[in-house]
């Protein structure tokens, strides 16, 4: 395995003519996150590596999964008669999880400000994104939890995938087309999320019991039809 090339020279020699390309059109990410991206980079020192930037998201949105697995292992902590989630840890959930999006928005523009701008620097923030793809998901899904008034674990099961899709699909068509047309969806549920973590700190999960277990329902029936 020390021998084995992950990389041919070939592919190697295609890194220096790479060029970064995206296309982001949301509304929200053009006219109220990149500007709020653009003052925050001011603030971090020139010599801060960007892939420091990036893993420190990374880590950030994993200390949420593992607070969030303490408190609520088994998912049930939601659930009607068990003991709940104490409402600082929503609190600290939703906070981390907002700068970690913010980490992860600055990150590249601290890579073009520093003109250190790398393709495995990209691989590395877009390779750790895929791996939050699974952790935000989770620990959403403790808002609302298991038994009879939460979600069905199929249906996180199903959501999993629908992320993990998404955000495939979206890499895929840069494969082929050379540039990254950036989903509105990324954008929109990291602040919805986040705002939503504040809000159960405030209203308590069960405000959302009802309303989540129709979806869930309709969601089911959905899959059941195809």
């Amino acid at each position: 395995m020390a021998s084995y090339e992950y990389v041919s020279p070939e592919q190697l020699a295609g890194f220096d003519k790479y060029k970064y390309s995206a296309v982001d059109t949301n509304p929200l990410s053009l006219y109220v996150m990149h500007p709020f991206w653009n003052t925050v980079v001011k603030v971090f020192p020139t010599w801060l590596a960007p892939n420091l930037i990036t893993f420190s998201g990374f880590l950030l949105v994993v200390f949420n999964f593992l607070l969030m697995a303490y408190f609520d292992p088994d998912f049930y902590a939601s659930a009607p008669g068990h003991k709940h989630v104490p409402d600082w840890v929503w609190i600290v959930v939703g906070i981390l999880n907002f700068m970690a999006y913010t980490l992860d928005g600055v990150d590249g523009k601290q890579a073009r400000r520093t003109n250190s701008s790398t393709p495995l620097g990209e691989l590395f923030d877009h390779g750790l994104d895929s791996w939050s793809c699974v952790y935000f998901v989770v620990t959403v899904y403790s808002i609302f939890g298991r038994g009879s008034s939460g979600v069905s674990v199929f249906v996180l099961y199903l959501l999993l995938w629908v992320v993990l899709f998404s955000f495939i699909l979206s890499h895929w068509e840069k494969y082929n087309t050379g540039i990254l047309f950036l989903p509105w969806g990324y954008d929109i549920s990291q602040v919805t999320i986040s705002f939503v973590y504040i809000v159960t700190a405030v209203v308590g999960v069960e405000a959302w019991l009802c309303t989540v277990r129709d979806s869930s329902d309709e969601f089911v029936k959905f899959f059941q039809k195809l």
